[in-house]
């Protein structure tokens, strides 16, 4: 099989670029953004107290929005207890924060492709601590949301990490850099909320619970700037960029309408953009990356409300399966899914979405625990697989002076997954039940099978 769908090829007489200084950038990469979400997960664990404060405190927005909850709920049938209505109120607000991202991460993505990844990346860093700042001192639930809209916006910090690895020069180099963002993401989903629990706990009187962890994000945030600022090297140099910043910046705005930027247009329309046949790939492989995001976090979601209504899990319960969930997804990124060779992503992709068939079914029809991690178990290990080898394909495409753009879009694509995902899910679940839920999210994973499938033959026949 030919893979000139993965990278392009050296030319006539050269040979192909070493893999030399990646290491170093890979290091800075991981622990910039495994720092970035320690600060950004703290939160998760106190969403539904954060959301009974504010139920208790009378506060008017709150209630503002409490009553579209309510009307969701009443529409779809969700039984009348605090724990869904927690879950509900909390997926509402992550559902504002992936569009957020949605909208910003291709316009952050174009301008680092005119200023360079490390002072964007710095840029959102401040916008972050700006965000946490506003957590820390918020006595009103408009403040705390204004907090929310400040991090969606300026959370850039991924799209710019995918962006620093696809500058890298080797195939080899961009897979294992996914891999190890992938590591990061794991490792912070499991211990930022463990942490964001722990600093919550044994609050004095006077002091309202989320101070603490607030201020903790502050700090996190606060030296993952400081590290960025000393120790991340600039992978875009100056005669590699775009030659204007409106450029860059008009086509990512072009892409803010959902159907361009499946197209990939503001990449694909420029003149250096390779062939017809990269371009039918890379939509494919968009397509394939919302796809799978979009009943990745459906299910994601909906396990919560699985684990307390058949198996009446706590709070704690549930902290320690998604702590199992992220250390097996860690395990698996760092030891297997950074050593898949490039040119084998496809396959490597492929059997991981076969295995989240039944992984998935597993958890939908599980009558006991032992059978629910057992799914568990296979779904992390495939969902390890996936966005890593999807990234680095994705990552492939494009010149220097388009990364940004390119994995700035990637991520645009994933954030609208998780925006609409996880509020579909939950129609289903409750109107039809967790077993035909889960089974039916199993049956649409054949479509991105199919849809890679139909990229194997393609390549084939050039």
């Amino acid at each position: 099989m030919r893979e000139s769908w993965v990278r392009a090829r050296p030319e006539e007489g050269k040979s192909e670029p070493k893999d030399e200084g990646s290491g170093p950038v890979i290091a800075a990469v991981f622990v910039a953004l495994f720092i970035d979400l320690l600060g950004f997960t703290l939160i998760l664990p106190l969403l539904p107290a954060i959301v009974q404060h504010y139920g208790e405190s009378g506060d008017g927005l709150f209630q503002s929005l409490q009553h579209t909850v309510n009307w969701f709920a009443a529409a779809v049938g969700v039984p009348q207890e605090r724990k869904y209505n927690s879950v509900l109120f909390g997926g509402l607000i992550g559902s504002i924060f992936s569009i957020l991202q949605f909208f910003s991460s291709p316009l952050t993505g174009a301008v680092s492709d005119y200023f360079g990844r490390r002072r964007v990346m710095m840029m959102t860093v401040v916008g972050l601590i700006t965000s946490y700042a506003l957590w820390a001192i918020s006595r009103s639930f408009g403040i705390f949301l204004l907090s929310r809209a400040i991090g969606g916006i300026s959370k850039g910090n991924v799209s710019l990490s995918t962006a620093i690895i696809a500058d890298l020069r080797t195939p080899e180099a961009r897979g294992r850099g996914m891999a190890m963002i992938g590591v990061a993401f794991s490792l912070g989903f499991t211990l930022g909320p463990l942490m964001g629990a722990y600093f919550a706990r044994d609050t004095a009187s006077e002091e309202i619970f989320y101070v603490r962890p607030a201020l903790l994000a502050l700090l996190f945030a606060v030296l993952d700037l400081i590290f960025i600022f000393f120790l991340l090297p600039e992978t875009l140099p100056k005669e590699k960029r775009l030659s204007s910043v409106l450029s860059g910046f008009q086509e990512a705005v072009d892409l803010l309408s959902p159907f361009r930027l499946f197209q990939f247009s503001a990449i694909t329309r420029r003149k250096d953009f390779p062939s017809r046949e990269s371009f039918q790939n890379l939509k494919v492989l968009g397509l394939v990356y919302f796809l799978y995001l979009f009943l990745f976090s459906g299910l994601e979601y909906t396990i919560s409300f699985l684990t307390h209504q058949r198996f009446q899990f706590s709070s704690m319960q549930q902290g320690k399966m998604f702590f199992f969930i992220g250390i097996t997804m860690a395990v698996i990124q760092g030891g297997y899914a950074r050593r898949i060779k490039p040119g084998s992503e496809i396959k490597a992709v492929k059997m991981a979405i076969m295995l989240l068939i039944p992984a998935f079914i597993l958890i939908g029809w599980a009558v006991n625990v032992t059978m629910l991690y057992i799914g568990l178990l296979i779904y992390s290990f495939a969902a390890a697989i996936v966005v890593p080898c999807l990234s680095a394909m994705v990552s492939a495409y494009g010149s220097a002076s388009q990364k940004g753009t390119v994995m700035g879009i990637l991520r645009s694509l994933g954030a609208l997954a998780r925006a609409v995902g996880p509020i579909l899910a939950a129609t289903v679940y409750w109107l039809a039940g967790a077993e035909v839920c889960f089974s039916t999210c199993a049956a649409c994973l054949l479509l991105p099978l199919l849809l890679l499938s139909s990229m194997t033959s393609q390549a084939k026949e050039e």
